[in-house]
């Protein structure tokens, strides 16, 4: 079952919008293990926050900036990822598995949709993880699932290559997605629902 808590090991914090929901900055506050993509760092620090260590090329920090938080800098030259995924690595190194991303949304929107695309791939890698934004959170799912949920909450679905989708406890019964927009838009009637299915997909679970 996916479960409404969830705890994470780690957080990463991107370089979109940065977190005003209270429960995005709850989990900015609790983690253990706070990891900046560099274009986060420097509006992360001003905020008050010290993250354990800032991933990516560091063409977003300032010269000073680099020479003042050296020692939890990692320069990553490579392009063939963006700092999301860098971070995401830093982390699989480290053993690290569950893991929340702030920071992934907003800003421009080719940038978002490449983000929110990305955790089907980090399921796959092994990590757990979620995507929260100001507005909800974004999990990627594999196979049959029951997501606790409430009555009336929002829900959306993106399907990615899963088949012989139904679903149970949903407002409008769920069928084999094959546009981006058809599981969009649907609402939870209790406190579970359930998504049988057989494939990946992402699951979009708003706040209000």
């Amino acid at each position: 079952m996916i479960r409404d808590s969830f705890i994470p090991e780690a957080v990463v914090l991107a370089a979109g919008t940065f977190p005003t929901h209270p429960i995005a900055l709850e989990y900015l506050r609790s983690t253990p293990f706070l990891v900046c993509c560099d274009g986060a760092a420097v509006g992360c620090i001003r905020r008050g926050f010290r993250p354990d260590a800032i991933i990516g090329d560091g063409d977003s920090l300032p010269s000073s900036w680099k020479r003042k938080y050296g020692s939890i800098l990692y320069q990553i030259a490579e392009q063939d990822t963006n700092d999301l995924s860098k971070a995401m690595r830093f982390l699989l190194l480290r053993g690290y598995r569950r893991v929340v991303i702030l920071g992934a949304t907003g800003k421009r929107e080719d940038h978002t949709i490449g983000n929110i695309s990305l955790l089907a791939d980090y399921m796959h890698q092994q990590f757990d993880v979620r995507m929260v934004t100001n507005h909800g959170v974004f999990i990627p799912v594999q196979d049959t699932q029951t997501v606790e949920s409430r009555v009336g909450q929002k829900v959306s679905i993106f399907n990615i290559d899963a088949h012989e989708m139904s679903s149970e406890g949903l407002k409008y019964p769920l069928y084999d997605l094959t546009k981006l927009w058809q599981g969009t838009l649907n609402e939870s009637l209790g406190k579970t629902f359930t998504i049988q299915a057989k494939g990946t997909y992402l699951l979009f679970l708003s706040f209000s």
